[in-house]
């Protein structure tokens, strides 16, 4: 277990890159779509959001270690005023780090962030099998507002 208090928030760099899919695949649905054992797909896809200043791909780093990731985003829009909205996704917490306030430091930074960049509403999206992970995001203040929907693009639609 670790505290917060020996942990840093930071913008990830390459050399982070199998660390942060590691995090994304211990887990019980990354385990299922992620591959850890081939970085090719993810170092496209890093190199898009690091060179984009609307997207932040961020790690919680401990001595060296990276024990927590998640990506900002940021959305402007028309609706709302023209409000811009920061979107949070791809939350991870590494297991050994978990049940000490980290998820929870992780995410206040995140909102930290969305506040400096003039945002007017925080937004994330949670696999609605995640119980636990709603009650989290619930006791931090979030609200389920919304119903989403997906359409895979590779492949015939959910339930199809």
């Amino acid at each position: 277990m670790t505290s917060t208090t020996d942990v840093s928030f930071r913008r990830a760099t390459r050399a982070d890159l199998p660390a942060i899919v590691a995090l994304l695949a211990d887990d019980v649905l990354g385990s299922t779509r992620e591959s850890p054992g081939d970085l090719s797909p993810y170092e496209a896809a890093f190199a898009e959001i690091d060179r984009d200043p609307q997207h932040l791909l961020l790690v919680a780093d401990r001595a060296g270690e990276v024990v927590g990731t998640a990506q900002l985003t940021f959305l402007p829009g028309l609706s709302h005023q023209g409000v811009t909205r920061a979107q949070i996704e791809a939350v991870r917490i590494g297991s050994a780090a978990r049940g000490a306030g980290l998820g929870s430091a992780l995410i206040g930074w995140c909102v930290q962030q969305a506040r400096e960049r003039g945002c007017s509403v925080v937004q994330l999206t949670s696999n609605a099998g995640r119980e636990d992970a709603h009650r989290f995001y619930e006791r931090l203040g979030f609200h389920p507002s919304h119903v989403g929907f997906k359409l895979p693009l590779d492949g015939p639609p959910a339930g199809a």
